[in-house]
């Protein structure tokens, strides 16, 4: 097996490897944002994208960035994105390889952390991190804003939404024929 950094080629390759990270757009958009990627990498001192090879043939790659941990902690750390090993290639030293160009990356950088994240449904994923070491630090949920939105708005009570709730509308409605009925 080898270690390589990415090059402009590597692109369609990334492009199936990483596609549940990558947005959602047609094939020919999501070559070109990896295209991208590999060429900031390329340009910045503080990014990497190592494609490992197993007999010759992309088996595995990762993004590799120096950030802060988070934006209230200045504590720099390596995030290792989207390690990921082509199902064919599971079992065969590739994932620790690429988490071990990530401390080699920390180790040259002065950088004291490595962070990673693995998608919540990925259990053996999960498993292979937490035998590593790597301990949860937080959970990251997504929803799109429309359904947040839709989710908050549900939540409010019936005061702050502008509606009356149907028990408060038919005890209304009672009141006033009662009113009605005795006037």
């Amino acid at each position: 097996m080898t270690l390589r950094c990415a090059e402009p080629a590597d692109a369609p390759m990334l492009a199936d490897l990483w596609a549940d990270a990558l947005r959602r757009a047609d094939k020919h958009d999501q070559v070109a944002d990896v295209e991208l990627v590999i060429k900031t990498a390329a340009q910045s001192p503080e990014q990497r994208i190592v494609v490992a090879e197993y007999d010759g043939n992309p088996a595995g790659a990762v993004l590799l960035r120096v950030s802060t941990l988070n934006p209230l902690n200045p504590d720099l750390t390596v995030q290792a994105l989207s390690p990921h090993v082509l199902p064919k290639y599971r079992r065969h030293g590739v994932g620790r390889a690429l988490m071990e160009a990530a401390v080699t990356f920390a180790e040259e950088q002065g950088v004291g952390h490595v962070a990673t994240a693995a998608t919540s449904g990925s259990r053996d994923a999960n498993r292979f991190m937490a035998r590593l070491g790597l301990g949860p630090q937080a959970v990251l949920r997504v929803a799109s804003t429309h359904a947040l939105r839709a989710r908050l708005t549900a939540l409010r009570p019936a005061h702050e939404r502008g509606g009356r709730q149907l028990t408060q509308v038919l005890a209304a409605r009672r009141s006033q024929r009662r009113s009605q009925a005795a006037g």
